[in-house]
């Protein structure tokens, strides 16, 4: 037999032996994509009501205890993605685009984060959620904290991410970028989103202003957290930490005002142990001391 045709044949019995040995295919012709949420932008989800003459817009996704998402400054509900994606899967997740932000209408007047924190509150009363747990980032950390003051009964749990109590809490390089940014779009007024960020960049530099002993009135358990590398001075987080009465610390390391996005894991991690774990106050003698002697006692 000529030996290019037993090379041949000898060729195919390896390709239909290797065939048959190995099996259906882990990759079907057919197989459907998961359909990508997108949210912030998303019509099976996303409704709208109307406060203090605005058109509000606000998504839920998920089912159990209600969770308020609030985004930062001139972002949306789309910033909150890694979180809605987790969050979901345990909790009826609540977020809306802030008025003059996202998919929200925009206000005639001067926009201030009181005015923010009061549409969070009727939007609550416009779901009839009762209390709820809040996470804010940013702008959203300021409201968070807002909604323990102005309307504590419809705050649980609050997770306050990189908040400011006044303009001066922000780092110098951060107001100069904020002074910049607002310059800039200046420059555009018939540009919708110009003006849009030119309003939100000037609410920062002329708010809030946010006694630090009012924080004092916030009874709800309250995580403060900031990265060390943040937009807000560290002395800053750390005044807001020590007005909370019922509060805890979590410093992100290696980290900035980004943290919710560049680390979703350990973020969100961080913020459902403090939503899902009772709330004790701890004692920094007395419970240094206890864990102590139990260190002791176990090496005998």
């Amino acid at each position: 037999m000529n030996s290019r045709l037993i090379s041949f044949l000898i060729a195919v019995s390896l390709l239909v032996g290797n065939a048959q040995t190995a099996g259906p295919s882990t990759h079907p012709a057919h197989t459907a994509a998961k359909p990508v949420v997108k949210y912030g932008s998303n019509p099976a989800a996303g409704k709208t009501f109307v406060h203090d003459g605005i058109r509000l817009y606000y998504e839920v996704y998920g089912a159990g205890e209600p969770l308020l998402l609030v985004h930062g400054n001139g972002g949306s509900i789309a910033d909150f993605k890694a979180q809605i994606d987790f969050f979901r899967k345990h909790y009826k997740v609540i977020a809306m685009d802030s008025r003059d932000q996202g998919r929200s209408a925009d206000s005639t007047d001067t926009i201030t984060y009181e005015k923010m924190t009061d549409d969070l509150a009727a939007l609550l009363d416009h779901l009839q959620t009762g209390p709820v747990y809040v996470l804010g980032w940013s702008d959203g950390g300021i409201e968070a904290l807002l909604l323990g003051i102005r309307h504590p009964e419809k705050v649980s749990k609050i997770a306050s991410m990189a908040a400011n109590l006044y303009p001066e809490g922000l780092a110098p390089e951060i107001l100069a970028w904020i002074e910049q940014t607002k310059e800039e779009a200046l420059k555009k007024p018939n540009e919708e989103s110009a003006r849009r960020e030119a309003k939100l960049m000037q609410m920062m530099q002329d708010e809030p202003h946010i006694a630090p002993k009012a924080l004092e009135a916030i009874t709800a358990p309250t995580l403060v957290l900031a990265a060390d590398h943040d937009g807000i001075l560290d002395e800053h987080t750390l005044e807001i930490y020590h007005h909370l009465p019922n509060s805890q610390l979590c410093i992100f390391p290696n980290a900035t005002h980004m943290v919710p996005y560049d680390d979703p894991a350990f973020f969100n991690a961080t913020v459902e142990r403090f939503f899902q774990q009772p709330f004790v106050a701890k004692d920094r003698l007395k419970d240094m001391l206890k864990s102590y002697e139990a260190m002791l006692a176990s090496q005998q």
